[in-house]
């Protein structure tokens, strides 16, 4: 019996992806609040991009056990901003927009291999070694973008929210923040909240995906993403 979310034979996959996707958006939550003057993050050690200062232990079983998770978060105060809140925003969002980006990047890397002809010729092991490769470091980059943009605590999109709404509110939120991680906790394991709320959010990562291709489809080579994610390709797409 499989208690993974996510298949045995990929755990390599997973775990390189994991480690990039965690590190690079942790990073860039504690580079960002670095260099708006806040030294917290920095003098924790955060500023790095040594996945061991930012991987969470049970965050990391989680996403393999449940299909989620998270890393160490990133200590910022928001006090030592010349401009807090329009800071504090940026600081939140850069996280997220990080995974988008490398999911981006591996978009456009595909690409970039298939124009030079190699995923063709090379060996069914290597071809598919790329197709799962790509996969989840596009996949599960685009969900992390997505996921972390929910306005519910803890994630990245409270805090948005937070530092968006009026002052008065922002106390009000923070005398409810304690109830976030239980609506949280509901909304991912109860699966008919979960099917209303986190699927159709999920599957709007599709959207994206078929927007970057289109574009990078202007000066590239289509993709056959079928037959590179032939494996995935029916639940996926």
């Amino acid at each position: 019996m499989n208690i993974l979310w996510y298949p045995l034979d990929d755990l390599p996959f997973i775990f390189l992806v994991l480690m990039i996707a965690f590190t690079v958006h942790e990073f860039a939550h504690a580079f960002s609040a670095y260099k708006f003057g806040d030294r917290t993050a920095y003098d924790a050690g955060r500023v790095t991009l040594n996945p061991r200062a930012h991987l969470d232990v049970l965050g990391t079983i989680l996403l393999l056990i449940a299909g989620f998770g998270w890393a160490k978060p990133v200590p910022v105060n928001r006090g030592r901003f010349k401009y807090p809140r329009l800071m504090g925003i940026v600081v939140s969002a850069v996280g997220p927009l990080s995974n988008l980006l490398i999911a981006v990047i591996g978009i456009i890397a595909v690409y970039i291999v298939n124009e030079t002809g190699y995923i063709a010729s090379a060996s069914h092991g290597v071809q598919q070694a790329i197709g799962h490769f790509s996969y989840y470091l596009i996949t599960i980059n685009m969900l992390l973008f997505l996921f972390n943009l929910i306005p519910v605590p803890p994630l990245d999109g409270y805090r948005i929210i937070q530092d968006l709404v009026p002052l008065k509110v922002r106390h009000q939120m923070d005398q409810m923040a304690h109830w976030g991680i239980f609506i949280f906790l509901l909304i991912v394991f109860i699966p008919a909240l979960r099917s209303e709320t986190l699927d159709p959010l999920f599957a709007f990562w599709v959207d994206i995906f078929l927007f970057v291709c289109r574009r990078c489809e202007l000066i590239f080579d289509p993709v056959n993403w079928p037959a590179l994610w032939t494996d995935f390709f029916q639940r996926s797409l």
